[in-house]
């Protein structure tokens, strides 16, 4: 996925800023723990597509 985009998209949430996960492509948002998938190099940004995430400290 081109970095520009990446900079470009936000959280559809909270308008936060999204991280890649490089392990297995999803965006992620840390604010709203949310990771958003990435099929086919286009993200898909609806809230019902997101997996929360979980993290080591939560």
């Amino acid at each position: 996925m081109d970095p520009q985009l990446i900079d470009i998209l936000v959280c559809p949430i909270c308008k936060g800023p999204l991280e890649k996960r490089p392990a297995d492509g999803f965006l992620v948002c840390k604010a709203d723990k949310l990771a958003f998938p990435v099929r086919d190099g286009i993200p898909i940004m609806l809230v019902e597509q997101a997996e929360p995430t979980t993290t080591p400290n939560s």
